[in-house]
């Protein structure tokens, strides 16, 4: 027993044959799936080991896949095996969430008297967890603004500052941090909230940094159904964060990291979709007096397009915009839609609005809300796999 493993035949699984994301999309992730199809659920807590040396071997390694679940599961390691494989990472790390991986990783390599630096363009949770709970233990942040490479330097300590914490495309106005400037500054360790993006979208790793974090739950799961957060990285990096994870306990269950493979599966084509429909939904709404500005990587207005061009493969389906009618405008726009749902996750099949003032980033502060471009009239919309006309007619409807 112990780390048995039920492989089947090899039909390249990974990465072995090609080097085409969307092919590795399909192939990651079946080390334990014999020979299944689909992705196996070891829905077991607990592994049965043949002797007490067996046993006591398990308990003193990183990683092991069947001993106790909070330490590893052979459902769960498939699936960080994927996202590293994705990525270009020597190891993942799973979690119960997008938030659970992300505390992992700050709590996990910071200590007292550490320094962290993060931009103020960032998903409410995160920043509530850095200007909240970081100062209890001791750690000092500072927010920058995030599309300012200059901005990054300047604020780093030497021998103090531990972590750049970057997220790009950011939530919910897209601001797009220049990822070849942030690996290349020297000292800390750079960790890249890649949610939006996802692996097709760009690749961190390759740009110097050290840590790439995934709030699974949206695009890679990609069908609402899973509530699932990684890391990937160096072995070094992830093992280290490994011992913090089995003590904070917030695991990927069996069952969530099943639906984050199945959803790796569709990844290419759901997110090729969505993109498109994005851009042609962002082109059809900036020409409307009655939006103030509309934020989409892929226009030519957007304050960072010539780098989202550098640095990403696809643009996401994620499109925000600013009505002109404040607050009143934004409520009535989410209440009124009648294809496009009033719900705040991102990257399923249904296309959801958002507003964020309201909802995701309900617990900042005005000038909180400010520094980060958030209006009262600021709606995010994950675009889904509708027809986009549909989603256009439904938004200008609205709008009416």
């Amino acid at each position: 027993m112990g780390e048995q493993t039920t492989e089947g035949p090899d039909h390249g699984v990974g990465g072995a044959f090609t080097d085409a994301l969307d092919t590795r999309l399909i192939g990651a992730g079946r080390r334990h799936n014999g020979s299944a199809l689909a992705p196996v659920i070891w829905a077991s807590s607990t592994f049965e080991t043949a002797t007490v040396e067996e046993g006591r071997g398990m308990a003193l390694s990183v990683g092991a896949t069947e001993f106790y679940s909070r330490y590893g599961n052979p459902t769960v390691n498939d699936f960080e095996e994927a996202i590293a494989e994705l990525e270009g990472a020597e190891a993942g790390r799973a979690f119960g969430s997008g938030m659970g991986a992300v505390a992992a990783v700050v709590l996990g390599l910071c200590s007292r008297g550490d320094h962290v630096v993060a931009q103020r363009q960032l998903y409410a949770g995160t920043q509530m967890l850095l200007q909240a709970v970081c100062p209890r233990f001791g750690i000092e942040v500072t927010f920058v603004d995030g599309t300012d490479p200059e901005a990054w330097r300047e604020a780093v300590q030497p021998g103090r500052t531990m972590l750049l914490l970057a997220e790009t495309p950011a939530n919910p106005r897209l601001d797009i941090v220049d990822l070849v400037a942030l690996g290349a500054i020297k000292g800390p360790m750079k960790v890249v909230d890649s949610t939006f993006a996802t692996p097709l979208g760009q690749r961190p790793l390759e740009h110097g940094c050290d840590l790439v974090v995934h709030s699974a739950t949206k695009c890679l799961g990609g069908h609402n159904d899973v509530t699932l957060g990684v890391v990937a990285g160096s072995r070094e990096l992830i093992d280290w964060i490994w011992g913090f994870a089995v003590l904070q306990g917030a695991v990927a269950s069996p069952h969530e990291a099943a639906g984050g493979l199945r959803g790796l599966r569709t990844l290419g084509v759901r997110l090729r979709h969505q993109s498109d429909s994005a851009a042609h939904i962002a082109e059809s709404l900036e020409p409307d007096e009655r939006i103030a500005e509309v934020r989409y990587p892929g226009l030519a207005s957007h304050p960072q397009h010539e780098l989202a061009l550098r640095q990403m493969d696809l643009m996401g389906g994620l499109v925000t915009f600013d009505l002109a009618g404040g607050f009143e405008a934004g409520r009535h726009l989410v209440e009124s839609t009648r294809i496009c749902r009033l719900a705040t996750s991102l990257g399923g099949p249904e296309t959801l609005v958002t507003h964020p003032a309201s909802t995701t980033h309900v617990n900042l502060l005005p000038e909180e809300l400010e520094a980060a471009g958030i209006a009262p009239g600021t709606i995010r919309m994950s675009v889904g796999l509708e027809d986009p006309g549909d989603i256009v007619s439904d938004l200008l409807a609205a709008l009416a």
